[in-house]
């Protein structure tokens, strides 16, 4: 015998999200394409507009769809990888997830070392009379904002670097025209809500989560050459790593992962 709780349907907003989930990275509307609005939403299947608004709230909190401030909402596509084990070119991950890189320099400056905060110029080991570049960019892929990037460079490793050269990969740069040879860097990764200018940069909602990357970057012979603190957009990243076996907690894993 069926009871009346059992025939009870689910919420309309419910079975509206399956439905767009469906739609959602089809024909119609594959991924990275534009994604119905919240108007088109109630005139296609009579919903109001709060059902509508709840629905791709939803869908976007799941991340099968992405919301771009003053843009739309679009189908979101394969996300990109972080690798927590090695550095990796910003601009290969971009293409490795099929999506075309690019970079705005909002930034770029040649700085004396007493210009550079007291934290910074610790960890790079850089005096006063010291030159330092200091940079500022973002990251795109597929034309969307997903990294704002803030670096301190110590010059006297890449002393004619110029805002034209940051534009491309920094790694690429230093490896070839330079020859430095890059051993790794010490990091720290911490969640955070995006705000301010930050969250206007990368087109997400006040308080919207992100990634923040602190990172020093070493040459061989232990010698610092950069200090970032790099802001991820969240719902673009997957961080991906293989763990090794289980130890007690607080031992060491080494310098560089």
């Amino acid at each position: 015998m069926t009871t009346s709780a059992e025939i009870v349907k689910e919420p309309i907003y419910q079975q509206l999200s399956q439905v767009l989930r469906a739609v959602a990275g089809g024909a119609e509307f594959p991924a990275g394409s534009r994604f119905l609005t919240e108007r088109e939403i109630c005139r296609r299947y009579g919903v109001s507009r709060a059902t509508a608004n709840k629905c791709l709230s939803s869908l976007v909190s799941e991340g099968v769809l992405e919301f771009r401030k003053g843009v739309g909402t679009f189908v979101r596509g394969r996300a990109m990888d972080y690798n927590l084990r090695a550095l990796v070119s910003f601009t290969d991950e971009a293409r490795a997830a099929g999506k075309e890189p690019s970079t705005q320099v909002l930034h770029f400056e040649r700085v004396r070392g007493e210009a550079v905060p007291d934290d910074v110029a610790a960890l790079l080991g850089t005096g006063y009379d010291e030159t330092v570049f200091a940079l500022e960019r973002l990251r795109l892929a597929g034309g969307l904002p997903v990294i704002l990037e803030r670096r301190h460079v110590v010059a006297r490793y890449c002393p004619d670097l110029s805002e034209a050269d940051a534009a491309g990969s920094l790694y690429a740069l230093w490896t070839g025209r330079y020859r430095l040879d890059i051993a790794g860097a010490d990091q720290t990764i911490r969640a955070v809500n995006i705000r301010g200018g930050d969250a206007r940069a990368l087109g997400v909602r006040e308080g919207a989560a992100g990634l923040l990357v602190t990172s020093v970057g070493y040459l061989s012979g232990d010698r610092p050459l950069w200090h970032e603190k790099t802001l991820y957009r969240g719902q673009a990243y997957e961080f991906h790593n293989r763990l090794g076996p289980i130890q007690p907690a607080g031992e060491p894993l080494g310098k560089f992962l």
